[in-house]
């Protein structure tokens, strides 16, 4: 009993104190500006146009044949008022949301502006999907703003003009007139409620150009990732190659000088510089093979042509390479048409058994096209390389590396022969 009683005391209170909440004003306020408010937009973006074509059309058909001068001019409003008066709409539209913003603290987001830049800016306004959506808000704002006005007043208003004898008093409009009172906060809310709901389907993204952007957003955050990316690695061989490079090679120069110079030092010791010197040499050549991995410095300073030309030049097989490119690609994209290169060589001299090999880069289209073919035994694929377990860093990292800049990679490998690897980049300088 006890909590029935407190479940009622609850409720009670909430509808009282909901008579005073500045939620149930701010709604209320938000639906009475909504009526003059879609009184005006209901009049510029639908009565007025439709007027015009209207006093156009009747002046064509039974206007008198001296009244050209009339005829003309209705005709010419007729044409020429409406185009600008569907351009206000984006201002009607930014009134309405301001009002969504002021009243009710609900923000809605303009729809995103599609269209050809090169079309003038009334032609993309018209094509779009979203300034008819808003069109279909302010025509419908009249209907809606009148219904939740009129609604919201009934409520409030019964019982003041009850107790002030507007009409004569009654058993059930005694009993009704207080109801009415409560519920007017509830009513309130729900237009308000109502209002915002079809602002949103109408006034704000559909859910496709919401999707729209949200891919275009994360393409430009997937593209800072990748540009962070290669400035990191190109930023650790610059690292690597002024200190511990340098470190090494002059630690291998002196090695390589004591071993030169200590002929007349015991055996134990010469045979430990001796092998010292390997070791350096050995490191040197290592870490010079992972600095060329990570990013090639020759590749900032004089391009794709000459990079792929040092990897032709240290390719275990004889390569051909044309290189036609006339201006450069953004420098994430030349990395990843370097690394395809050097990749699949790479493979096709370890399981190919190929006598020669071909590399062919060209820009077409916009597009940096990158071809390797080699004359090897074929039976290449992404899970599998020639018959071997692929380790995810061999073509299928390539197919990856293609796929993170929306390229695309083709893989043409028949058993017998010839290999074609066929990479396609978008090349943006």
């Amino acid at each position: 009993m006890a909590t029935l009683i407190d479940v009622i005391s609850t409720r009670a209170g909430a509808v009282l104190s909901a008579l005073w909440s500045a939620r149930s004003w701010r709604a209320t306020s938000h639906v009475l500006v909504g009526l003059p408010l879609g009184v005006a937009t209901f009049a510029l973006t639908c009565a007025l146009p439709v007027g015009l074509a209207y006093s156009a059309g009747w002046s064509l058909l039974y206007a008198p044949g001296d009244d050209w001068m009339v005829t003309t001019a209705l005709v010419m409003l007729a044409v020429v008022v409406p185009v600008p008066l569907l351009m206000t709409v984006r201002a009607l539209t930014a009134l309405q949301r301001l009002r969504f913003r002021v009243l009710l603290g609900v923000e809605i987001p303009p729809p995103p502006r599609h269209g050809d830049p090169r079309l003038p800016r009334l032609l993309r306004e018209l094509g779009t999907a979203g300034t008819w959506r808003q069109v279909a808000y302010h025509v419908s704002a009249l209907f809606t703003g009148a219904l939740g006005a009129a609604s919201v007043a009934a409520f409030w208003l019964v019982l003041p003009l009850e107790l002030a004898g507007v009409w004569d008093r009654t058993v059930a409009l005694t009993v009704l007139a207080p109801a009415a009172l409560l519920a007017a906060p509830w009513v309130a809310r729900g237009a308000a409620r109502v209002d915002t709901a079809v602002a949103r389907a109408l006034l704000g993204p559909s859910r496709s150009e919401k999707l729209s952007v949200r891919v275009a957003t994360l393409s430009r955050s997937r593209a800072d990732i990748l540009a962070a990316t290669d400035a990191e690695r190109r930023r650790i061989e610059r690292d690597l190659h002024d200190g511990a490079q340098q470190r090494l090679v002059s630690l291998a120069m002196n090695l390589g000088m004591a071993r030169a110079n200590l002929t007349d030092t015991p055996e134990p010791a010469r045979q430990a510089i001796e092998a010292a010197h390997d070791e350096a040499t050995q490191a040197l050549a290592e870490l010079r093979e992972f600095v060329r991995g990570l990013h090639p410095a020759v590749l900032n300073d004089r391009g794709l042509d000459a990079a792929l030309s040092g990897i032709t030049a240290r390719a275990p097989l004889p390569v051909r390479l044309t290189v036609a490119v006339p201006s450069r690609c953004s420098p994430v994209i030349e990395a990843i048409a370097y690394f395809v290169v050097s990749e699949a060589l790479t493979n096709t001299a370890k399981h190919a058994h190929a006598t020669r090999a071909e590399v062919t880069v060209e820009r077409i289209a916009g597009r940096l096209r990158v071809v390797v073919t080699d004359d090897g035994r074929g039976g290449a694929t992404l899970d599998t390389a020639r018959g071997r377990p692929a380790d995810g860093t061999g073509l299928r990292g390539l197919a990856q590396r293609a796929a993170s800049v929306d390229g695309t990679f083709t893989l043409h490998s028949p058993a017998g022969g010839p290999t074609t690897i066929t990479v396609e980049l978008p090349c943006v300088s």
